[in-house]
C-alpha cells in the first residue's frame, strides 16, 4: 500500500487557510482544501510516467509535449523556473474545478467574491460541479443572471506546484502551450481585487507565447491552425463586446423592468442570430455552438470579458518593450503597483481604438 505524504509547509497552509477562513466561509473553504488535497494524492512526477511501461504511450507523448513547452516557457519567455507543470495528476473528471459567474438582471458586471489569498474576483471556484450547480440555484432564485463554466486548469499563484492534468491532455500541442503560459504567467504579476488586469495580461502572455512556440517549431499546418483558432476568438470577443455596450446603454435607461427584459431579450436573440451568420464565414465551424446552447445572459458575457476587455492594451505595452519579455514584465509590475483607477486610466491609453485579441484559459 502506497501512503502519500504531504509536505508540512502544505498542511501548515491549509490550517492557515482554515483557521483564517472564518465560519460564514468555512464550508466553502473545505472543499476548496478538500479538493487540493485530492489532486496532490494523485500526482505523479511526469518523468517517471514517461519511464513506467505501463502508461499509455499516447499520454506519454502528452506528457513529454508538457515537459518540452515547461522548458520553453522559462527558457524563451521568462517565466518562472519551478516545480509547476514537472508532475501529473489524472482527475478522472473533464474539468478540475467548474466556475460560477453572477451578475444582476439589469448589468453586464459580475458578482465579485472575496478570498484570502486571491483577493476579490469576479467568480466562485468549486471542485464539484454539484456544489456549483447548486450554488448557482441558489443566486439564480435571488434573481441572478447565472452561468457555471467548467475549467481545465487553474494557477495557486505560486504558493504550491501547479500539476499538469487529464483535463487539458487532450488538447492539441498549441493549446496546451497557451495553457501553461497562461497560468505560468499568474505568477509573474498578479494584482488582489482586479479580474480583468490580472487575465488580459496572462492572455497576452499566453498569445505571444503560442505565436513564438509554433515559430520556434517550424510547423506551417499548427501555425495556420492556431491563426485560423486565433482569428476566431478575436471575431467572437469582439462580437460579444458589441452586444456587452448595447446592454450597458440599455441598462443605463429608465425602462419599466418589464420593458427591460423584452429589449435584453431582443439584443441577446440578435448576438445570437449574428453569431449563426458569423460561423456561416467560418464555413460551419462550430466551437462556440455550446456556448450559445446555454442561452447567453449577463454573466455569460461577464465571463468572457474578464479575459479578453484590457488584451489589447497589454499587447500594445508588449510592443512598446520590443517584445522582451523581461522589459514587459517590468512595466506590467509598475503598473501593478498603482491604485486601480490610475491603472486602469494607463490601460485605457494604451488600448488601440479598434483592437480585440483572442485568448482565455477557462
Amino acid at each position: 500500500m502506497c501512503i502519500y505524504k504531504i509536505p508540512i509547509l502544505r498542511i501548515a497552509g491549509i490550517c492557515l487557510l482554515l483557521a483564517l477562513g472564518g465560519c460564514a466561509n468555512f464550508g466553502y473553504y473545505l472543499q476548496s482544501v478538500s479538493g487540493q488535497l485530492d489532486i496532490w494524492k494523485r500526482e505523479r512526477a511526469i518523468e517517471n510516467l514517461i519511464l513506467d511501461p505501463a502508461t499509455p504511450a499516447a499520454l506519454k507523448e502528452k506528457l513529454a509535449t508538457v515537459l518540452r513547452v515547461r522548458e520553453f516557457a522559462s527558457r524563451e519567455l521568462g517565466l518562472p523556473r519551478n516545480e509547476s507543470y514537472r508532475r501529473y495528476a489524472d482527475l478522472e473528471r473533464p474539468y478540475v474545478v467548474w466556475n460560477v459567474f453572477a451578475s444582476a438582471e439589469f448589468s453586464t458586471e459580475p458578482e465579485q467574491w472575496c478570498f484570502l489569498f486571491a483577493g476579490c474576483v469576479g467568480y466562485r471556484g468549486y471542485f464539484a460541479k454539484s456544489d456549483a450547480d447548486q450554488f448557482a440555484a441558489g443566486l439564480g432564485a435571488q434573481g441572478y443572471d447565472v452561468f457555471v463554466s467548467g475549467v481545465p486548469a487553474y494557477s495557486t499563484l505560486g504558493w504550491f506546484a501547479d500539476p499538469a492534468l487529464n483535463t487539458f491532455m487532450h488538447y492539441p500541442e498549441a493549446e496546451i502551450a497557451r495553457l501553461v503560459f497562461h497560468e505560468l504567467a499568474h505568477q509573474i504579476v498578479y494584482v488582489k481585487d482586479d479580474s480583468v488586469f490580472n487575465e488580459s495580461f496572462a492572455v497576452a502572455v499566453e498569445l505571444e507565447g503560442v505565436r513564438r512556440w509554433l515559430q520556434r517549431n517550424d510547423d506551417a499546418q499548427q501555425q495556420r491552425q492556431f491563426g485560423e483558432r486565433s482569428r476566431q476568438r478575436q471575431a467572437f470577443a469582439g462580437l460579444l463586446q458589441k452586444y456587452r455596450d448595447r446592454l450597458d446603454a440599455l441598462y443605463r435607461t429608465r425602462l419599466a423592468p418589464a420593458a427591460m427584459r423584452g429589449r435584453k431579450a431582443a439584443i441577446l436573440g440578435e448576438m445570437e442570430q449574428e453569431y449563426q451568420r458569423m460561423k456561416a464565414e467560418w464555413g460551419g465551424f462550430a466551437g462556440y455552438d455550446r456556448w450559445f446552447a446555454q442561452k447567453p445572459n449577463n454573466a455569460q458575457i461577464a465571463s468572457v470579458s474578464i479575459y479578453t476587455q484590457m488584451v489589447p492594451a497589454f499587447q500594445a505595452l508588449l510592443e512598446k518593450e520590443g517584445r522582451d519579455f523581461g522589459r514587459f514584465y517590468a512595466a506590467v509590475k509598475t503598473l501593478a503597483r498603482l491604485e486601480k483607477a490610475q491603472r486602469d486610466d494607463a490601460l485605457q491609453m494604451l488600448l488601440p481604438q479598434t483592437a480585440f485579441a483572442a485568448g482565455g484559459t477557462h
